[in-house]
């Protein structure tokens, strides 16, 4: 079961009519390009440009390889790379293993009896490390990565417990427990497993456990080289998920759920609008999941 700082509760919320709901979605939903679209204009932005363009961008057979031995892995780097840019590799952290490509300069004979350069394709085997395996160590080149401000707060909209309870009944189990660097949860098809980081507000732990159950439902987790491929996209939408359905309950997750989402889309309003058939059918999933309609009472005759 997942634990919280406050006392489980049973949250009454007023009834809407569908029609409602469904306009209060779609609005929300609008919300997130339109705010990416404003963030894309600041100062933070470039500075997240600037920090990300120190990433490689790996082949499809490589990302694969990441994700199976760090499921989590967001940003990775080599050793010195992460000196230069504020964070340091902690002591007994174990490197990621990918596929390199370099080339060894050699020579030949042509048919005219000259010396010619040749060169080689060699595919080393190199150690990345993810960012959760490091630590700042200057904080201002390290905040140039940062565009997610985790949520405070002490109410979680009771929807920790409803979640929780529907995952269980559908054959997932629900825990807190330590995590590394800035992980927040994640849901692991391998065993139905779902865990939220133990030292979350009660607030983020239910906007991570939303995100969770979002990828859960539009099927993210059914399928990793589908998955790998279209990564952004795939945290786009489950993010897209956890705004609007925190923002339908009352619970403003802006301050991280903007600058995630415009990190995985490449702040791309227009991807993030091409979303919406996919978000919003999922959110009204969890809304009803959250707010189960009243069971209609039996009239005596």
């Amino acid at each position: 079961m997942v634990t919280t700082a406050t006392k489980a509760r049973k949250t009454t919320r007023p009834r809407v009519s569908v029609e409602e709901r469904k306009q209060q979605a779609e609005a929300l939903h609008e919300q997130i390009a339109m705010q990416v679209e404003q963030l894309r204009d600041t100062g933070a932005w470039e500075r997240f440009l600037a920090f990300s363009s120190a990433f490689h961008t790996y082949s499809l057979s490589n990302v694969l390889l990441l994700l199976q031995q760090c499921p989590e892995a967001s940003q990775v780097a080599g050793f010195r790379k992460w000196l230069t840019l504020g964070r340091a590799v902690r002591k007994g952290e174990r490197g990621l293993r990918i596929i390199g490509y370099s080339t060894k300069k050699g020579t030949r004979l042509n048919d005219d009896g000259e010396e010619e350069e040749t060169r080689s394709p060699r595919f080393p085997i190199l150690s990345v490390f993810d960012v959760s395996q490091t630590d700042v160590v200057d904080a201002e080149l390290a905040a140039a990565g940062e565009l997610t401000q985790r949520i405070e707060g002490t109410d979680d909209h009771g929807i920790i417990a409803a979640l929780t309870g529907h995952l269980e009944r559908e054959g997932w189990s629900v825990k807190r427990e330590p995590m590394p660097g800035r992980k927040n949860g994640y849901a692991r098809p391998s065993d139905r497993s779902v865990a939220i980081r133990a030292d979350l507000s009660p607030a983020q732990a239910a906007k991570t456990l939303i995100h969770e159950t979002a990828h859960i439902l539009a099927g993210h987790v059914e399928d990793l080289d589908d998955y790998a491929e279209h990564r952004g996209r795939a945290e786009t939408e489950a993010e897209s998920v956890a705004y609007v359905v925190a923002g339908m309950l009352g619970l403003d997750t802006a301050a991280y759920s903007i600058g995630y989402i415009a990190g995985w889309a490449d702040a791309d309003s227009a991807l993030i609008r091409s979303t919406a058939a996919v978000v919003l059918r999922v959110a009204h999933q969890i809304h009803d999941i959250l707010n189960p309609a009243p069971k209609e009472k039996l009239s005596e005759e």
